[in-house]
């Protein structure tokens, strides 16, 4: 059972999370389509694999995209002509879209037997990493005395 969440006291206090906010109602409003079917996998600290299951599908039949923080994966069967008893191995369009976190890169993408896996990894870039300050320990501000004015 999926309850709604209201962002609405969120909106009065944050600034700058628009997209989170974004993406939390579109979630709620979101149908869920449940083809084709895929894990999500952490592989390590800040690196992913989305592995899609795409049986009856040709590398040349999908598409992967990727822009600013949303990956899509399409696949678009060319017409054949043929004659089935039971078609059980679903040959239908479909687009799915992930959402990719900040700084989350699509390194490379590979079909084999019927699985597209999409290698993903997260890179800060140097200027966003936490950095040590020095703190200087000798003031250069001059002190004035009060009592010889």
């Amino acid at each position: 059972m999926r309850t709604a969440f209201d962002v609405t006291p969120l909106w009065r206090s944050s600034v700058g999370f628009d997209r989170l906010f974004d993406l939390l109602d579109a979630a709620q409003q979101q149908t869920e389509a449940h083809y084709p079917h895929y894990n999500i996998e952490k592989l390590g600290e800040d690196r992913y694999q989305i592995s899609v299951a795409l049986a009856g599908f040709r590398p040349d039949e999908i598409n992967v995209t990727a822009e600013q923080n949303v990956l899509t994966v399409e696949g678009c069967k060319t017409d054949e002509k043929r004659e089935y008893l039971y078609q059980g191995i679903s040959e239908r369009h479909f687009r799915r879209q992930f959402n990719l976190a900040d700084y989350v890169q699509v390194r490379n993408a590979s079909f084999d037997n019927g699985l597209l896996r999409i290698e993903l990894v997260r890179e800060i870039p140097e200027a966003m990493k936490p950095r040590r300050i020095a703190i200087d320990g000798q003031s250069n501000v001059q002190r004035i005395d009060h009592k010889a004015a």
